[in-house]
């Protein structure tokens, strides 16, 4: 199986000015590389057919992303509306600052086929493209948030991927959610 980065996970993963909170001591073409190289400890089943989480041992110093929410946190959260790409509906997102989250010990990419990519404007030739990455503590998928599930139910023409919304992981999604939350640094 072949893995390319694709030009939407690229800027999110390794911005043109580095920042705290994305993947660390790895140039695109070394992750790509590892990827190739590199089989995964495990594959999970992503939310839809078309989607694989290949769950890697962390081999840079990347920071877990999801920080649970405390009592002595709670003050450092933020929040805005935002989109990922240019023609995408902003939507409210909530983050930490001035935060130090521990060494993530798993790196999970989320890969979405070729066919996908295609139905989304994204031609690859590659079997799977890269889509985003998860920095975690467990070997598990952190629960998508439920604006990019309410996002991907809108369809391709909204920035989503056209996969209706599952009303029980909806509700799981929001468990986790509301006691975590993303940080920037």
């Amino acid at each position: 199986m072949s893995i390319v980065l694709t030009d939407f996970a690229r800027p999110r993963l390794f911005p043109r000015e580095p920042r705290r909170n994305t993947i660390q001591d790895c140039t695109p073409a070394q992750f790509e590389r590892h990827l190739n190289e590199t089989p995964p400890m495990m594959v999970l089943d992503g939310y839809a057919p078309f989607c694989k989480l290949h769950v890697h041992r962390n081999w840079t110093s990347t920071r877990c992303l999801a920080v649970p929410i405390t009592d002595d946190n709670r003050h450092l959260l933020r929040s805005g509306y935002e989109e990922r790409t240019r023609g995408e509906l902003p939507v409210l997102v909530r983050w930490f600052e001035d935060i130090d989250p521990p060494l993530a010990d798993y790196l999970i990419v989320i890969l979405y086929s070729r066919e996908q990519l295609a139905k989304e404007g994204t031609d690859i030739t590659a079997d799977y493209g890269v889509v985003g990455c998860m920095y975690t503590a467990e070997p598990v998928e952190t629960p998508m948030a439920p604006i990019t599930m309410m996002r991907n139910a809108l369809g391709v023409e909204e920035g989503g991927s056209g996969v209706p919304l599952d009303r029980e992981a909806y509700l799981r999604s929001v468990e986790f959610w509301r006691t975590h939350a993303n940080w920037r640094g």
